[in-house]
């Protein structure tokens, strides 16, 4: 009567696991400690609904030849009820699963042999219930993600921890980048790509914009003072080059005051040019670089010219190599940052984090903001891949056969529907109580 999965399949093991291809049996090295559980728990409680049964049997054949005139005919009718409800719910249960007794009465051993269409109702349940966007927004809003992350965040435990672990990945997603893919990049698409855009018109703005603002006058005043040290530092060196254009005529000690007297007058300019924001050779400048912008926008000789000079150097073989050097420095200065705890990035990374946990955590505004982009980020998956996600329920399923659906689904339900049976075999004896009852008082 028992035919549970235990007596079909042998060991406690064999159950939940996977089919042997050579027995067809189920493989009891596959099984899960959480299938284990709910094993030993089925088991169980398939031995206290046997148990029920077998005692109202036996009830039952104890009093069959005694005198039902009294109390023992409510006795044995109460258990004769309890082994028809008993038995009915054990036959209902089963065939669930499988034949009861192994005979193929129709209609039974349903979810072997309707697998395919249980797989494809549970996916349809879970996509029209579950995977919906009102559903997915309404969980999402009595979640309060924000404000539990943000106070998990606040945490500055949880903080370095979250910095530890991006830079974890971090890590390992530079390591796997080699320089013969920053090679083949800046070769195959980088330069490419520029060399089909033109770069004089946007050159041309950009300098137009970076003088009309002033961006520019910080790398002149450094122009100026390298220039300035340079001839402080190398005042016969820059006589020798006046010396140099003078005539060879010339008396050598005109030479040597006329180079003295330029070499002053070099650095008294810039000294004025330094110290005087408005001075006209500033101007001059500004007037010249406005020019040369102009005329990379406009001029069509300046445009040629300069797209001629990119791809010059667009086109050496250097540039590849710079590339790969440009990379290789970025990635050390990464690497060098992220091993050191106290470095600039560890401690700004962290700080940051903290206070975007404190204001998710106590800032409304910050909350329903996040709330809102977490919950249109969710009902947009779910939009579009919900469906497809619903479909992981029906193949899975369906790449089963009979059997193991049978025995997977048992293992996760089987106990609960024991009560069935305990319940039948307890109702039944009250029904057949109460019926002999009447019987008895209209008799």
């Amino acid at each position: 009567m028992e035919t549970t999965s235990a007596s079909a399949a042998g060991p406690r093991h064999a159950v939940g696991g996977q089919p042997s291809p050579a027995r067809g049996r189920w493989d009891p090295s596959v099984i899960s400690d959480a299938d284990a559980v709910r094993l030993a728990r089925l088991r169980k409680m398939k031995r206290v609904a046997l148990g029920l049964l077998i005692g109202a049997a036996v009830v039952y054949l104890l009093t069959m030849r005694l005198d039902h005139s009294g109390v023992w005919g409510f006795v044995n009718t109460a258990a004769e009820a309890a082994m028809v409800g008993g038995l009915a719910d054990w036959f209902a249960v089963t065939a669930l699963f499988r034949h009861p007794l192994g005979i193929p009465i129709p209609h039974t051993a349903i979810i072997p042999r309707k697998k395919d269409d249980l797989a494809t109702s549970l996916q349809d349940f879970f996509a029209e219930n579950f995977l919906t966007e009102d559903v997915v927004r309404g969980r999402i809003a009595d979640a309060g993600l924000a404000s539990k992350f943000g106070a998990w965040l606040s945490d500055p435990a949880h903080a370095n921890r979250v910095v530890t672990e991006a830079t974890r990945i971090t890590r390992a997603a530079l390591g796997r980048v080699k320089d013969d893919d920053v090679r083949s990049v800046a070769t195959g698409s980088i330069v490419p790509r520029l060399l089909r855009e033109p770069i004089s018109p946007t050159l041309g703005r950009l300098l137009d914009r970076v003088v009309s603002d002033g961006s520019h006058r910080g790398a002149v005043d450094l122009l100026i003072n390298l220039s300035g040290r340079w001839l402080l530092a190398n005042p016969e060196r820059f006589s020798s080059l006046v010396g140099d254009k003078a005539p060879r005529w010339a008396p050598r000690l005109v030479n040597d005051k006329v180079g003295k007297w330029s070499y002053q007058q070099a650095v008294d300019w810039l000294v004025e040019v330094r110290n005087a924001p408005d001075h006209a050779a500033r101007k001059a400048l500004d007037d010249l670089l406005l020019r040369v912008a102009g005329d990379l926008q406009r001029d069509s000789s300046v445009q040629r010219r300069t797209e001629a000079l990119k791809e010059r150097l667009l086109q050496h073989p250097a540039v590849a190599d710079a590339a790969v050097s440009l990379w290789q420095g970025l990635r050390s200065s990464i690497d060098g940052a992220m091993d050191d705890h106290g470095s600039t990035l560890w401690t700004r990374a962290e700080d940051a984090l903290a206070r975007l946990g404190g204001s998710l955590a106590s800032d409304p505004a910050t909350q329903s903001r996040v709330n809102s982009t977490i919950a249109d980020a969710a009902s947009w998956a779910v939009g579009q891949y919900g469906r497809e996600l619903s479909t992981v329920i029906s193949h899975t399923i369906k790449s089963w056969d009979g059997q193991q659906a049978s025995k997977k689904i048992e293992l996760h339900v089987g106990r609960d529907l024991q009560f069935i049976r305990i319940n039948g075999t307890i109702v039944g004896a009250l029904a057949g109580l109460a019926i002999h009852t009447v019987s008895f008082l209209f008799a």
